[in-house]
């Protein structure tokens, strides 16, 4: 670990707001999480993106630090979503003539066609990484997307069957995972969100890509789960329908979202001996939590987790959120973490 990290290290799960300059807020809050790319999103000439990709990306940088958060993430200022970035620069894929998939709101949406062999020709986040490691003297994390998630965002017409399919994915995730690390990476979270929204498909092969793509990593992975972005999921269960079945993952981390869901602690306990990256910030609404409000989501979990190994986050990805919201519930987490610290002694 680059820098050494205190008790209740307190991060994000992955992406904040980009900016207006940047990128059409207003039409990507009103459209579903792409798949395939949607260059249109972006207002910067394409001779220009990459360099303002860079100048916004070290805005989120600093606005993390001044917030006092312990872990970085790059804020997936460089992607349109957080999945379509990594499974649109695989080979394999028909991406000009896409196919269709039901998302998690029942609406069908233009997605990768696998028409061959999935392979990763090059490194595809090795440079962003490295990009955080060079500006930041902070612990870092980098976000992927996981296997089983791509695999029910893809339409198959390659492989016998889905499990094929995320088996296939599993692979050229391991390989990102490694250059990851090698890159610098302090934390690499696989994000997997269809492993709670497919749980009955993902107990047939769900854990055994997981594994696949995860196992022999060079330093510790966190896998997420959550309900979907508040900006398009507004119903929440009260409870994850694929969790235990982690348990036996080697994932490091599981992280969750408690805040918007109230999700009864109790229910991580068959996670007990893994950490756990406790979602405590609700991102439902613009209104910034006090650092009180936080600490008592903290608080709740105490007793059902390993304190030992637990990390404060927030809920989901603050991509939909307006900036001075998110730079708020930063400011709060990190005192609510103070506050929790101090009480635990």
């Amino acid at each position: 670990m680059t820098a050494q990290l205190p008790p209740l290290p307190t991060m994000v799960v992955g992406s904040l707001p980009q900016p207006d300059w940047l990128i059409d807020r207003e039409r990507l809050g009103h459209q579903f999480p792409p798949r395939v790319r949607a260059a249109e999103l972006w207002r910067v000439p394409e001779q220009f993106l990459a360099e303002a990709q860079d100048d916004a990306t070290l805005v989120t940088i600093r606005a993390q630090e001044e917030a006092g958060l312990d872990v970085l993430t790059d804020g997936e200022i460089r992607r349109e979503s957080y999945s379509n970035h990594f499974a649109t620069a695989l080979d394999g894929l028909d991406l000009d003539n896409p196919g269709s998939v039901r998302n998690r709101s029942g609406i069908d949406i233009p997605v990768p066609r696998v028409t061959g062999e999935i392979r990763r020709p090059r490194p595809v986040q090795v440079d962003d990484v490295r990009f955080l490691r060079a500006h930041t003297d902070r612990a870092v994390k980098i976000t992927v997307p996981g296997p089983f998630t791509m695999a029910q965002q893809a339409q198959n017409d390659h492989y016998p069957d889905d499990r094929a399919l995320a088996l296939a994915y599993a692979d050229v995730v391991r390989e990102e995972i490694a250059d990851l690390f090698a890159a610098g990476a302090d934390i690499v979270q696989v994000d997997e969100p269809w492993l709670q929204a497919r749980p009955d498909v993902a107990r047939k092969y769900g854990a055994e890509a997981l594994t696949r793509a995860i196992e022999g990593a060079a330093g510790p992975v966190h896998v997420h789960l959550c309900f979907g972005y508040a900006a398009m999921v507004a119903e929440r269960p009260d409870g994850y329908s694929f969790l235990p079945e982690l348990a036996d993952t080697p994932a490091h981390t599981i992280s969750v979202e408690t805040a918007q869901s109230s999700l009864d602690p109790a229910s991580l306990r068959p996670l007990r001996g893994k950490g756990i990256a406790l979602g405590v910030l609700d991102l439902s609404t613009p209104e910034v939590e006090t650092p009180e409000v936080v600490a008592d989501r903290v608080r709740r979990a105490l007793d059902d987790v390993d304190v030992d190994k637990l990390m404060l986050s927030s809920d989901c990805g603050l991509k939909y959120l307006p900036r001075a919201s998110a730079v708020g519930k930063m400011r709060s987490l990190a005192r609510a973490a103070a506050i929790v610290r101090a009480e635990l002694g």
